[in-house]
């Protein structure tokens, strides 16, 4: 199926339900975030203290014909300093502490996330890059870390100030407030317009970074084909069409954004412009000492700082926000269809297999399969062979209910698989396909993976069964050596027989082999034939395979075309035939 890039960019979510969700990871935490806005309301109004101290020092310093009460005067500042010594440390505390509280935030989100990845069905990986996946993992959540530890903090500062600013300029002198009275509301509607704008904004610059990444990661990945066919060029220039648009998502935004913070800070200025005019005439008409006018200059300060500092924060919030709405989005995404209420698992499995007019199609309006009926005795091998595109891959999907198919029925031993639970039908079979897949562990673990109770004895079996054992013992340590970037520091034809001997150790009564032994070679292939044949004995096997050579002993070869089953029997009667089975080989074996 083909990717879908654009998965994430769905209509906005609205702020109060992304602050709702956030507060529902927040309230897990809600002691330490008690203690933050005890020690946020502490810290705050113990500096708010500062400015009335200073204006009345300044006035202590008037007293009388010239005189100066030094005394006074000591005892302000000394007050104003115990006072500044305790704001700074709670902040530092505060600080600690919101750090604290954003990682344990971040790291449920971040599970929260992963758990769900697991629990998705195969279509959202397969609609889904792995790089945009992996940038909503790392990078979206690392933007809600950066906002939670500081914007946060700035923001609860920046009420607590504004809020106590207010009342100590009231008390000061209530004519002067209301120059406020125009220049907040010109500050918020500003900031509010502007943050409205910036927000689809960031939500365009992440889902094209997640693009980027989805690219990057590709490339990586197919670093040696990219060199093989001297395509670097080409790679390069559809990287730097990427770059440049992720470049240009950032730069809008950010260019939109940078302009708020400015703003907002010459509104704030012309209001303290205004505040030293008539502060200066109250002054001179005797209705303001020289301490109250200082005080309410510093309050006023006070208060349109945190307004300036909000604004500048405002596109981090904006930022944090669209990162939030991804990383919500995936852990909203609907998980795998939940096995029927009466669904039993499957016990004492045979591997009888039917298909009964089966139709299917990733979209409704493009069917795949159409009316496919077969039947897979217990212990035979049905191969399935076919043009490219027939529908081979997209049969096995169905025999493990990565799909559930659009009509018709499938059954297991009788039992229609929809009434049966998940994971019991998937751990009835084995199987093995051509991308393979090895972890970061040992040769023993890899091949024991899915099988807990496998015994090395076991493991070693299933090894020389498979032909590998001779080459694992030549590894520096054998069974323990530690198979890294999925197992690099093996050959390609030794990791896919890994993977054989993986599913060989599974003893399932059921087997998939999806061109399992692709990539080996011709005598590599014939030793794991013979092995094969006499491990998949008394198992169903599923074989897709193109090197028809590989099936010719097949129990029975099912030919697909276009989504239906053209041609049915084994190679003999099929080659008898003259049909489409016969096309095939000869074209493969004149190609030869």
């Amino acid at each position: 199926m083909a990717k879908n890039s654009t998965a994430y960019e769905r209509p906005v979510m609205k702020s109060s339900e992304l602050f709702r969700r956030l507060g529902k990871y927040l309230y897990q935490y809600k002691y330490l975030l008690l203690l933050a806005l005890l020690l946020s309301v502490g810290g705050n109004l113990l500096a708010l203290v500062g400015p009335k101290l200073s204006g009345a020092a300044i006035d202590a310093m008037r007293l009388g014909k010239g005189k100066v009460d030094f005394s006074t005067v000591y005892r302000y500042a000394v007050l104003m300093a115990a006072f500044y010594f305790a704001s700074a440390g709670m902040s530092y505390l505060l600080a600690v502490l919101m750090i604290r509280l954003s990682k344990n935030v971040v790291y449920h989100m971040r599970k929260d996330a992963f758990n769900r990845l697991s629990s998705l069905p195969v279509s959202f990986f397969d609609c889904h890059q792995p790089g945009e996946v992996i940038s909503v993992i790392s990078y979206d959540i690392d933007t809600i870390n950066a906002s939670l530890s500081t914007d946060l903090v700035q923001m609860l500062a920046s009420l607590i100030t504004v809020v106590g600013s207010f009342v100590m300029m009231l008390s000061i002198s209530p004519p002067l407030i209301l120059i406020f009275l125009v220049t907040i509301p010109m500050s918020i509607l500003f900031t509010r317009y502007r943050s409205r704008r910036v927000r689809p904004l960031y939500s365009r610059r992440s889902a094209k970074l997640g693009e980027l990444n989805g690219f990057v990661e590709e490339m990586l990945n197919g670093q040696k084909t990219v060199k093989a066919y001297h395509q670097e060029a080409q790679f390069l220039r559809r990287f730097d069409e990427r770059n440049e648009t992720a470049v240009d998502a950032n730069y809008q935004a950010d260019h939109f954004a940078c302009a708020t913070g400015p703003t907002v800070n010459l509104i704030n200025n012309l209001s303290l412009a205004l505040i030293s005019i008539f502060g200066a005439l109250m002054y001179m008409g005797g209705g303001l000492s020289l301490g109250n006018i200082s005080s309410f200059v510093l309050y006023s300060r006070k208060f349109s700082g945190p307004i300036n500092e909000f604004a500048n924060i405002i596109s981090e919030i904006q930022s944090a926000l669209a990162a939030a709405e991804r990383v919500l989005r995936l852990i909203d995404w609907e998980p795998e269809k939940p096995d029927a209420p009466e669904a039993k698992p499957m016990e004492q499995v045979k591997g009888d297999v039917e298909l009964k007019q089966v139709c299917f199609g990733y979209e409704p309006s493009k069917p795949i399969l159409q009316k496919v009926s077969l039947h897979a005795p217990q212990g035979k091998v049905i191969a399935i062979v076919g043009h490219t595109g027939c529908g081979k891959t997209t049969l096995i999907n169905l025999l493990m209910r990565f799909y559930d198919i659009d009509s018709g029925e499938i059954t297991v031993d009788g039992k229609e698989i929809r009434t049966v639970t998940r994971n019991s039908l998937r751990r009835s079979y084995a199987m093995v396909l051509q991308d393979t897949w090895l972890f970061q562990g040992t040769v023993f673990e890899n091949i024991a993976y899915g099988r807990e109770d496998a015994t090395r004895e076991q493991a070693i079996a299933a090894a020389k069964a498979t032909k590998i054992h001779r080459a694992i013992m030549a590894l520096p340590n054998g069974y323990d050596t530690v198979l890294t970037d999925n197992g690099s520091n093996i050959s390609k034809g030794q990791k896919q027989l890994l993977t054989i001997a993986r599913a060989m150790l599974m003893d399932c009564p059921m087997l998939i082999l999806d061109e399992a032994t692709s990539n080996v070679d011709t005598q590599t292939e014939r030793q794991i034939q013979k092995a094969m044949l006499a491990l998949m004995k008394g198992r169903t096997c599923f074989v897709i395979a193109h090197r028809l050579s590989t099936i010719q002993n097949a129990d029975q070869i099912i030919v697909m075309d276009s989504g239906r089953i053209v041609e049915t029997g084994n190679h003999e009667e099929l080659m008898a035939r003259k049909g489409v089975y016969r096309a095939l080989y000869d074209a493969q074996f004149e190609a030869e």
